[in-house]
This record gives structure tokens, sequence and C-alpha cells, in this order.
């Protein structure tokens, strides 16, 4: 068998544009990828241009060395928009691999750990401004079987907060707890905007509400900032959906400056090293729960990617999102009671809808974290149903 062609496919989904590629095979096995790089689509889908010229006529099954070659070759090695793209190459040739060889990819990986993958719940905050919409979103999404919600409550915190910003976030966590109760977890996502003294100050103040974790409260250029923040905080820190290469997760574990793990599947090059990244997490007792709030593919590679993995914490999940996002895929994913099951299917279990894609061009958007529009611009209208 041998890779035959490559080609790109741009979706927007009005806040930023996925971004998947498809592997075809003088077979006629097809494998697909995704590489959304939110607010960077432009420069990933021009690295996976260059890398079609190096795929061309190659063994979809030699899925290490390939991308082993292509790491190397690439000289600069490291990065987001060239990890992003190697990741989602990897994807689309363990697809091929596992259909040829009708077994799911995590059977590629290792075998499972798990039959149900407990998931959390983010985007279903979008359009909420006050407290009690706040409230009356976290009571939707629960609705819908989540026993878990993530989401970013710091406005336009940029570095630090006035009293008046600190006081709006705390009256929002306070309302999401008073309206789910005390057995739903909640977890914060600061979206690195922090400076230490503040992102400490925040931690202790939330401490009442029994948070599973506060994510990336400080930029994630420094590691020591993180350790900082750990060292002072009550409540446990996650971080790493900003790191690309297996040497700054290590310095991360090895500061101690997170106690829950969070590398992006595709922006840390992949599956395989995320499963390297994971185990060594593993061997300084630190849990992962992978970085997964973009499209359809990438959910799926992060599914079998978590099945895989020992030391897997919790999974994300995009509550909301467009209507069109099941427009885009054939799915054969469950939910059930809070939690994915397994994949059955063979190779990701997802299949790309080529003419779908044409139907939604790209279109460029601006990173919305720190305008105070997060939550109110592109503002998802449809539930995420898996395997309809």
């Amino acid at each position: 068998m041998k890779i035959t062609a490559q080609k790109i496919f741009v979706a927007n989904v009005s806040r930023t544009n996925f971004v998947f590629v498809k592997l075809y095979t003088d077979d006629g096995i097809e494998g697909v990828g995704e590489a959304t790089l939110e607010w960077k689509t432009l420069a990933v889908t021009a690295a996976l241009e260059e890398l079609e010229r190096v795929l061309i006529g190659r063994d979809p099954f030699a899925v290490d060395a390939i991308i082993e070659q292509l790491h190397r070759d690439s000289y600069w090695r490291t990065g987001a928009v060239f990890r992003t793209a190697l990741g989602a190459i990897e994807a689309a040739l363990l697809d091929i691999k596992g259909k040829a060889l009708g077994v799911p990819v995590f059977e590629l990986l290792g075998g499972k750990y798990r039959d149900r993958i407990a998931c959390y719940a983010n985007h279903w905050f979008f359009g909420a401004t006050t407290p009690e919409q706040y409230a009356e979103n976290a009571r939707k999404a629960v609705a819908l079987g989540y026993k878990a919600l993530k989401w970013d409550p710091f406005d336009v915190a940029d570095l630090e907060m006035d009293r008046a910003q600190r006081r709006q976030t705390i009256d929002i966590v306070a309302a999401v707890r008073d309206a789910v109760g005390p057995d739903i977890d909640l977890m914060l996502d600061v979206h690195g905007r922090l400076n230490v003294p503040t992102a400490i100050a925040m931690c202790k103040a939330l401490e009442p509400y029994d948070l599973r974790w506060i994510e990336e409260p400080t930029p994630p250029e420094s590691i020591d900032a993180l350790a900082d923040v750990r060292a002072q905080s009550p409540v446990p820190i996650a971080s790493g959906e900003r790191w690309f290469e297996p040497g700054r997760f290590l310095e991360a574990l090895q500061k101690k400056a997170v106690d829950i793990l969070q590398p992006d599947v595709s922006h840390a090059g992949g599956l395989g090293e995320t499963k390297r990244i994971a185990h060594m997490a593993h061997l300084h007792m630190i849990p992962v729960a992978p970085h997964n709030p973009v499209g359809p593919v990438m959910n799926a590679m992060t599914l079998h990617t978590a099945v895989a993995i020992p030391n897997f914490s919790v999974f994300e999940t995009v509550s909301v999102d467009v209507p069109w996002r099941k427009e885009l895929v054939r799915e054969t994913l469950q939910f059930e009671d809070g939690a994915l099951l397994a994949p059955t299917a063979p190779g990701l279990g997802v299949e790309l809808i080529e003419e779908a894609c044409a139907k939604y061009p790209y279109s460029p958007y601006n990173v919305p974290i720190f305008d105070g529009s997060m939550n109110t611009s592109g503002v998802a209208t449809g539930k995420v149903t898996f395997g309809e």
C-alpha cells in the first residue's frame, strides 16, 4: 500500500476554523486527521502543504518512521504550527492502518485501559454574561448528563484584576456552584492571563467553591511562575495545552508545577507523542486530562489516546457548537451518563464528509480572550450529539 495524495479541508465554525487533512492510498483506504490550530488556520494549512511531497509514495503502515523523518527533516523541529501539522498526519496514518487491519486506533497504541471515558463539558457557558445566566447554562449542561463543567469566568483579566473584576469572577463561580450542587466537578480556565501574585490571590479566593482545578493561571512561557502558583494554591493546578515538546512537560513535572497535565494531542505532535508524555507523567504519579476543545476528528484522536494511557483523568468535550458541526463528519461515538464509550469501529471511527466543508469556507477571527467577547462572539447554538 502507498500514499497517493493528500487533501486539506477547512470549515469555518464561527469562532475559528477546523482544519482537516486526508491521506489517500492506492488500495482505496483513506485516513483523516485534524490540524485545527486556533486562530492560526493559514499557517497550519501551509505547513501541511509542505509535508505533502514527503508523504507521497510512502507506506502508511510505517507510522513512527514517517513521523520521525518529518520531525527530523523540518530542521526547526518544534512550535505549535509544525507539531499540529505533524499530529494530524500521524492521525491520518493511524486511521489508514487501523482500517486496513480492522482494529480501532487505540489497539495500535497498545490496547485499552478502560471502556468508559469520563467527560467534562466546555463551551456550555457561551452567551452568558451575568451570574444568573451562567447558572442557567450550567443547569442545562448538567441536564445533558455531564458531571463536570469547565469555563473561563475571568472576563478581560490581563495580568492583574481590580476588585470589581475579582468580585465578578467570584460571584459567577458561586452562582454556578449553587446551581449545580456539590456533586458536580467544576474547573476554571484562566487561559494564562494572570501574573503570579494575582493568580495566587484568586486561587485562595476561590477555594471555598471546591474546584477540581484551576487551569493555566499564568502565561505558558514560564514554568517557574506556574510552580510558584502551585506551591501556594489551595486549588489543584492544571496546565500543558500550550507546551509542544516533551522537554517542556518533563520540566513541569520536575519542577512540580502541575497537579494535572494537559497535553493537546494535536499540538504536542500526535497520539504517540502524547502517550509518551502521559507515561512521563505517570512516573511522577500525575494524571493526564488532554486538551480537546475543537473539532470532531480531534475529538476522536484524543479519545483513542485517553483509552490507551494508564493515568487518564477526564476528557474534555465541546457540549454545544455551531449547528453544522454534525454535517462535517459521520461519527460512531456513544455518550451515556457523563461518559463516552471506548470506540469499536476500525481506525479513528470518524469519517469526513468532504463536500460539507466547502459549504462553510474559511473566515479569519481574532483571539477573543482579551477583548471581553469570548462568551458572546460566535455563540454556539447547537447541542453536540455523539454518534448521530
